[in-house]
């Protein structure tokens, strides 16, 4: 049985992630063990990671480097050990070298890039939520098999912007282009919330239990 880490540093919708990791587990060969921790020696055993996130970027960063050995163990286990990884909203913009939000933040700097303040089309709203349509740009298993035309759920006010753009894995339109998915070797992380997208976000979940990075 896979055993995956939820990671709990006080920022997350956490009840709902687990919920929605539990079921996808069970389309998996062997199904999941989902534990919901901040304990470092727990991150470094993990088979998989999740990441989660709500709210600002600040707040979530303060929370996740407050957590003592946390982010070491978090390094060890993803970028040393390449354990499969996967971020989720906020969880996806900490992996930037900075947010850009109430001032300029540091993130973990794992995938190079700022967050910054969506620019809207005109009479669009700030922030962006609710459904809408995932273009994805280049093929990933955590992404594939998810429907002819398939929509997700969105709730955020600042986007990622990548430094090289072939981390980018998806993105979804907002009167411009909004980074929707990003991805390299073991990580990929959504902007989009798996756990609250129905049927496409448990099927992203399963792939995210099965895949194996090479």
């Amino acid at each position: 049985m896979t055993d995956l880490v939820l990671i709990d540093y006080g920022s997350g919708n956490l009840h709902s992630a687990e919920r929605a990791l539990n079921e996808a587990g069970k389309a998996c060969p062997g199904g999941a063990s989902v534990r919901v921790t901040d304990d470092p020696d727990a991150v470094r055993r993990a088979d998989r990671i999740v990441l989660p996130g709500v709210g600002h970027f600040a707040d979530c960063a303060r929370g996740l480097f407050a957590r003592e050995g946390l982010v070491e163990a978090l390094s060890e286990a993803v970028m040393q050990r390449g354990v499969p990884f996967l971020g989720i909203c906020v969880g996806l913009q900490l992996l930037a070298t900075r947010g850009l939000e109430d001032g300029v933040t540091a993130g973990l700097d794992w995938i190079a890039g700022d967050v910054d303040r969506i620019e809207p089309g005109p009479g669009l709203k700030i922030p962006h939520m609710g459904w809408n349509g995932l273009e994805i740009l280049r093929p990933h298993p955590v992404l594939s098999d998810l429907g002819d035309d398939p929509h997700v759920y969105f709730t955020h006010s600042y986007s990622f912007r990548a430094r090289d753009e072939a981390d980018v894995l998806a993105q979804t339109d907002y009167g411009a282009p909004l980074t929707a998915a990003i991805g390299r070797d073991n990580m990929v992380a959504t902007q989009f919330h798996p756990e609250k997208s129905q049927r496409v976000g448990l099927k992203l979940l399963a792939n995210f239990l099965q895949w194996s990075p090479q």
